[in-house]
């Protein structure tokens, strides 16, 4: 794989992936592995790092299971020359894995969770990095766009776990500074329900004039599915965070979805790029999977975040100029600019924050009839 004399004696600079992938029906792994792969080809095919040494990419599949996330970050941290671990989908998991990522100093990547405790978690110095949503900046986003629509009633249909109840912290913080939209009640469900309606008709009856969902694409497209087969006049609009985009929710949901009014926040959309950039991001991706277009990929922002969070890891390794922990930390935070997919970083993190996305990278995106999603006029 490496393209340079001599890389096949260079030492391997090895980078951790802790997802989801054997989750049914998931495919966010997958889409964080794929800008992971999309990035180290690239990387790599330039001279790598630390002055020839090859990046390579090691994956681990916690199923989204709190203890099997544990496990895999011991095992991580244990193993030689591995710099950092990239994270996935599921903001609990990498909650509970905290206390071993303190213990064993491992510097982790947040590619797409938005649970605000993975970054704000106490640690000194902090290993915790991310370029993705954040839930504080989320749920802000979707409360404005429902004011925005004249939608100033909103019903909140939240998992029980500790990504919904972030999420209602940042709500009920919204609302309380502005006026303009007012939460009238929230309806709790657990994972692996199997139906969602009498929770959203409770919504429905508390006055709220649309629904802010957070959810995965499991849970989502039974709710798709249920308001769909209600009666035109009591399907109300549903605003979702970006969880239902990291799995085959399309294709639970079904023709359902083209009957509900249904959009879904987002930080980046490949529709944006220019068409050389795009024609560029898509060789690279097309080196290391079957993507040939916009439309074959899967779990976007998970491919989008992971591609730029790796070029900024790897430029924190040359200025680090070695593979220890420690000194990569450090170098993350001197990191001065990166023109990445998503935007410039000028920086991407300092000492005092660690989160490289903000509110301009927030967009809301709508599911075309053929199911791709494209950014929204909303």
């Amino acid at each position: 794989m490496s393209a340079w004399p001599g890389a096949q004696a260079a030492a391997p600079v090895r980078i951790g992936l802790d997802a989801e992938f054997g989750l049914d029906n998931s495919t966010s792994a997958q889409a964080v592995e794929l800008g992971l792969r999309a990035a180290i080809g690239e990387i790599n095919r330039a001279g790598g790092v630390l002055g020839g040494r090859p990046l390579e990419l090691v994956t681990k599949d916690h199923r989204s299971i709190p203890a099997r996330g544990i496990r895999n970050i011991e095992e991580f941290a244990r193993m030689s020359d591995l710099v950092a671990v990239f994270g996935g989908r599921f903001s609990p998991v990498i909650i509970e894995e905290l206390p071993t990522l303190k213990a064993t100093r491992t510097l982790f990547m947040a590619a797409w969770s938005s649970a605000d405790a993975i970054v704000d978690n106490g640690m000194q110095p902090n290993y915790v990095y991310r370029l993705s949503l954040r839930d504080s900046l989320a749920m802000p986003k979707l409360l404005e766009t429902a004011r925005k629509r004249g939608l100033h009633r909103v019903g909140l249909l939240l998992t029980n776990t500790s990504w919904g109840r972030s999420n209602l912290a940042a709500a009920e913080k919204f609302v309380a500074a502005n006026k303009g939209v007012r939460i009238v009640q929230t309806a709790w469900y657990n994972w692996r329900d199997q139906t969602l309606v009498a929770r959203y008709r409770t919504l429905r009856a508390a006055g709220a004039q649309a629904v802010v969902l957070v959810a995965n694409d499991d849970e989502a497209a039974v709710l798709v599915r249920e308001v769909a087969a209600l009666p035109a006049a009591e399907r109300m609009p549903i605003l979702s965070h970006w969880g239902v985009t990291g799995g085959e929710f399309v294709r639970q949901a079904g023709p359902a979805l083209n009957q509900v009014d249904f959009s879904v926040i987002q930080t980046f959309s490949f529709f944006q790029l220019d068409r050389q950039r795009r024609e560029r991001i898509l060789a690279s991706l097309g080196a290391v999977s079957a993507v040939r277009r916009i439309e074959d990929i899967k779990g976007p922002v998970g491919v989008a975040h992971a591609y730029d969070l790796m070029h900024i890891l790897a430029r924190a390794i040359d200025l680090a100029g070695s593979t220890d922990r420690k000194a990569v930390r450090d170098a993350l935070e001197r990191v001065r600019e990166h023109r990445g997919l998503i935007k410039t970083y000028a920086p991407p993190f300092t000492p005092t924050r660690h989160e490289a996305l903000g509110p301009r990278e927030l967009l809301v995106a709508r599911y075309r009839p053929d199911g791709v999603l494209v950014p929204s006029a909303d």
